[in-house]
């Protein structure tokens, strides 16, 4: 039988999982493919294959889950630096860029990530893009004062921004800010100049781009299990 998405995202978590080394900080990522990272991690370390870890989860779903297999958790304050942070992604290009944030945790994966030694990221074969924005919008987080000025502003941008909703509700981040996803036609050319574009405008907080930040790609497909390396 056909492995299933679901199989194959456990199968690229469970492999980025052997990264992990006992008395590592380790970054747990948010959504999907993550999850089953956390549940890997959190299996080694009930069996004795782990030890002297400790986890800053990027999402307060993360943390619940973590908590549940009694992984145990800090903070920045205490471990400023993080050895090696497992997440998903929407999109990966072939030079490892990265687009995240469909699972509403993209502030807190960001800054998670860059105080990171090593990033890898998890996905199943189908995340492969040749340029961001293709297959998923830009999901930006937003203060939600500026709700519609930033949706006017990604208009003139050229981009067809939606604001995200959730059981017929705004969706709110775990900052209390709210999400607009935002699409472009046939990608983006430049996403390192719509990066800077994005961030420098007051009212959006971060967005979904996360350019430069990934060591390691582990994709899984029909074939098996791809390590891309940067």
């Amino acid at each position: 039988m056909a492995n299933s998405i679901d199989d194959l995202k456990r199968q690229a978590a469970e492999k980025a999982v052997e990264f992990v080394k006992s008395g590592m900080v380790v970054g747990l990522g948010t959504g999907s493919t993550a999850v089953h990272a956390v549940n890997a991690v959190g299996q080694m370390l009930q069996d004795g294959r782990l030890h002297d870890i400790v986890a800053i989860p990027t999402s307060e779903s993360t943390a619940r889950n973590a908590q549940k297999w009694g992984i145990p958790l800090t903070t920045f304050d205490d471990h400023p630096v993080i050895d090696v942070t497992i997440d998903g992604a929407d999109e990966v290009t072939p030079d490892l860029d990265v687009m995240k944030g469909l699972g509403g945790a993209l502030l807190r994966e960001k800054i998670v990530a860059i105080v990171s030694k090593q990033l890898i990221i998890v996905a199943d074969d189908s995340k492969h893009v040749t340029r961001l924005a293709t297959k998923a919008p830009i999901p930006i987080e937003v203060i939600p004062f500026a709700r519609q000025p930033v949706i006017t502003f990604l208009e003139l941008l050229g981009g067809r921004p939606v604001w995200r909703q959730k059981d017929g509700q705004p969706y709110i981040t775990d900052e209390k800010n709210i999400i607009i996803d935002c699409f472009f036609d046939g990608g983006l050319a430049d996403p390192a100049a719509m990066a800077q574009v994005l961030i420098n405008r007051p009212g959006i907080v971060e967005h979904g781009l996360f350019l430069g930040l990934t060591a390691m790609a582990i994709f899984a497909g029909r074939d098996g299990v791809e390590i891309v390396t940067r």
